[in-house]
């Protein structure tokens, strides 16, 4: 699951990745748009496949993140007019432009990425809604019978959507949500033993055995390469 906002470039080789419900296929030239909570699996690469990323600063997009919204056009072919301020800010990258052109570029792929919310989402209303809901209460106890009341959507059909939108069951989700709040805790100098609690989990060690698994590190360990 994705943490951050960025545009993906392919550079070189083709390929395909699951996102949102279905399958994309991109070559040389195409953009694609990263998104907190997005779900990304890969499907299928033609030969050695390149990319370039870049990752936007996640305080200029705060409007977004705060009001749930997602980009509904995650992914734009070579000459798709909707994706030329991204591609430009991947040709000053590829070029080595300096600070100024960078910081232009960087605002006007922001400005872009803003604007583009507006359109109409992948997600169903009722899974924007159960997504809103876990982002918002991640800190809490969370039941299905909750969810589903909030997304006014019976619980049964609730999860076979999320699932299908999102790629994983609610629950899944949640976890995830709560991995990277807890990193950003332990980024900001919170010690592991002050986490756990704060991002829902039971007792340090839910914590630990999920972030190993998610992260690949303990808390504490990703912690002290953070201090």
């Amino acid at each position: 699951m994705k943490e951050f906002h960025a545009v993906v470039r392919i550079e070189r080789g083709r390929s395909e990745w699951w996102v949102r419900g279905r399958v994309w296929t991109g070559g040389p030239g195409t953009i694609h748009l990263k998104q907190p909570g997005d779900v990304y699996r890969d499907v299928a690469h033609d030969g050695p496949v390149t990319y370039q990323a870049v990752a936007l600063p996640e305080s200029d997009l705060q409007r977004i993140r705060d009001e749930g919204k997602v980009v509904a056009h995650p992914h734009f072919k070579p000459g798709d007019e909707r994706g030329l301020l991204f591609q430009r800010l991947h040709d000053a990258v590829a070029a080595g432009a300096d600070r100024f052109t960078l910081e232009v570029a960087v605002a006007e792929a922001v400005e872009a990425f803003t604007v583009l919310r507006g359109a109409t989402p992948d997600h169903t209303r009722p899974v924007r809604r159960a997504m809103a809901y876990l982002r918002e209460r991640l800190g809490e106890v969370i039941t299905l019978d909750d969810l589903s009341t909030h997304a006014g959507y019976d619980k049964f059909h609730l999860c076979r959507a999320f699932r299908a939108q999102i790629g994983m069951p609610p629950h899944a989700y949640l976890t995830h949500l709560r991995i990277a709040r807890a990193k950003e805790l332990l980024e900001s100098g919170l010690r592991a033993s002050e986490v756990a609690t704060r991002v829902g989990f039971y007792d340090q060690s839910q914590l630990n055995r999920h972030f190993r698994r998610i992260v690949g590190t303990t808390p504490a360990r990703f912690g002290n390469t953070r201090g």
